[in-house]
């Protein structure tokens, strides 16, 4: 009776191991036999076998296709049996993905994110005027918050703008002197200001939560 042991280490590898290996064995039986409507027979009894399986996929719409497709998948693209279905390919289910377009990031100006060149490329993409000037304000205005963020001390308004410069590929340039920005002490000083209403309100909450007990003290109810 040892000797008759099988180790999963010398079985085959489950080609879909959620059905498990009962299962693999059924679609390798049902690839041996030459018969055709008693081949059709028995991957139909797969199909519902597969189905009573998986009972969630009854509520999920086209489930029959999916099991379908997971029949010729497991039987290596073997099988040769009428399905409601077109067959899947192995073309198509070994195909590689299109390599996904990762935003592009600015080492120098990371600080800025990835946000602000996507307003910048909006802002391009305005007719000049009053709004795309006040859009390209409030863009600026932004990106010397978040320089600020960063360095924690001042910055002219000049670099802001030679930033802004660059990041709209030379497509937006705007002299210091013609729309200035907010002071970057009073910048400095709101952000602060929030900084530290946000921290008195989590420790408020916290002592509120304190003195009442929390959810420590109160009765449990049965």
């Amino acid at each position: 009776m040892i000797d008759q042991l099988e180790y999963n280490t010398e079985r085959e590898t489950l080609i879909i191991p959620e059905y498990g290996r009962h299962i693999q064995k059924m679609v390798n039986q049902v690839l041996e036999i030459k018969d055709r409507d008693e081949r059709n027979k028995m991957a139909k009894a797969i199909i519902d076998v597969m189905g009573n399986l998986n009972p969630h996929l009854r509520d999920v719409s086209d489930f029959q296709h999916k099991i379908w497709d997971q029949l010729f998948i497991m039987s290596d693209f073997k099988l040769d049996a009428d399905s409601p279905y077109p067959k899947p390919l192995r073309e198509v289910l070994e195909a590689r993905p299109e390599p996904l377009g990762y935003p592009q990031n600015f080492p120098k100006y990371r600080f800025y994110g990835n946000n602000i060149k996507k307003m910048i490329d909006v802002a391009i993409g305005w007719e000049e005027g009053d709004m795309k000037k006040a859009l390209v304000h409030v863009i600026a205005t932004h990106m010397k918050k978040s320089f600020l963020n960063w360095n924690k001390d001042t910055v002219d308004d000049a670099v802001i703008y030679n930033h802004l410069l660059e990041l709209s590929d030379g497509k937006i340039a705007v002299k210091a002197a013609d729309a200035p920005l907010t002071v970057s002490e009073d910048l400095i000083r709101i952000s602060n200001k929030k900084s530290s209403k946000h921290s008195s309100n989590n420790k408020s909450n916290y002592s509120k939560g304190r003195k009442g007990g929390g959810y420590r003290n109160k009765k449990r109810s049965y």
